[in-house]
């Protein structure tokens, strides 16, 4: 039987990544990822790739300088690249430098595969010495054949909650993109603080990004309301959290932790919250983070009904909540990683 061809793929868009992890995997190949150069050199050094996958827009270190090196480097010199961008320039001056092929952001995974197949048995037919198995690409094409079906079913499943989001983003105005790329930065890394190993799940991040879906159905006279909300329109804004849960029940790629985020997001540690009134332990632990971070932003962040407060006033009141609103040891976590968090603060506010 073939090895199993090896992909390194390096992008800073963990949500990409995740895709095209999912979808290669399906198809019977082994995928490593790295978000930055840095991580990249790490996995270059525990196992060769058979190709590589490379984002030109790389944070720090920039694509193009990175590929040169590679292409300068003996042990990587010969391994396929294809590099990817949202800019043809970018693609033209990658090829120049010594990448195989160009793709331009968006692409199909299944583009993808068809475009690095080839280009590994290349290397393969061209490196075949005896002590190497070559995957054969005949093998691999129907590998592909036989997982388009499933790979379809995964496909349809991002196309749905990427229809949603679209549809909650434009019906409404009040900056709920901006706040949603905010607490997803925010509440990944704080889970890379308290609960690394929760990352592994990559339906966690679209729960981050998705959080607030369920407001969709939210009347405008609620939802932007300049004042205090009556008790009838609390109860029915609070009914967002099992409305998003709903939305999005039928994308498989939400099942687990990212479908506890949606549901769970405004409960309490003390019990006081919504929609379930758990309490302590009972809360999802990705729910439980996020529920800070959540609040981190709601209170930094300029609201129909309010002005914001500043980070150092918005991080007291975490404080002050440490075991009535929040977790105690998410609390810690939040004050360990405090720093990383408010560059991410100042990043958005510099974006804005």
């Amino acid at each position: 039987m073939g090895r199993t061809p090896r992909v390194l793929v390096i992008d800073d868009d963990r949500l990409l990544c995740e895709l095209i992890r999912t979808t290669f995997e399906l198809e019977g190949f082994d995928v490593a990822t790295a978000y930055d150069v840095i991580e990249a050199e790490r996995a270059l050094v525990e196992s060769r790739p058979d190709a590589i996958l490379l984002d030109i827009g790389l944070p720090g270190i920039d694509g193009i300088f990175y590929l040169e090196r590679l292409r300068e480097t003996p042990q990587t010199s010969k391994i396929p690249i294809v590099a990817i961008s949202g800019s043809d320039e970018a693609g033209r001056t990658a090829r120049a430098v010594g990448a195989e092929s160009f793709l331009r952001k968006p692409f199909s995974p299944l583009e993808l595969i068809a475009l690095i197949t080839p280009l590994i048995a290349q290397v393969g037919d061209s490196e075949t010495d005896g002590s190497r198995d070559v995957v054969d690409a005949a093998d691999l094409n129907r590998l592909i054949e036989i997982g388009r079906r499933q790979h379809q079913l995964l496909t349809e499943a991002y196309a749905q909650t990427v229809a949603v989001l679209a549809s909650a983003l434009e019906s409404r105005d009040f900056g709920t993109s901006r706040h949603s790329r905010r607490v997803t930065s925010y509440a990944t890394r704080l889970t890379l603080e308290v609960a690394p190993s929760l990352l592994d799940d990559p339906s966690l991040e679209w729960g981050f990004l998705l959080h607030d879906v369920g407001k969709i159905g939210i009347p405008d006279g609620i939802l932007l309301k300049p004042g205090r909300l009556t008790g009838a329109e609390r109860r029915r804004m609070e009914e967002h959290a099992e409305l998003g849960e709903r939305l999005l029940a039928h994308v498989p790629l939400l099942n687990q932790e990212g479908a506890r985020v949606i549901r769970s997001h405004h409960e309490r540690w003390d019990g006081n919250g919504y929609p379930d009134r758990l309490s302590a332990e009972s809360i999802p632990l990705a729910a439980r983070i996020f529920a800070l971070v959540d609040s981190l932003d709601a209170m930094t962040d300029q609201r129909p009904y309010r002005a914001p407060v500043s980070w150092e006033a918005a991080a007291e009141e975490i404080r002050r909540c440490r075991g009535s609103h929040f977790d105690p040891d998410i609390v810690d976590g939040f004050e360990a990683c405090e720093p990383d968090l408010y560059r991410l603060h100042l990043e958005e506010l510099a974006a804005a």
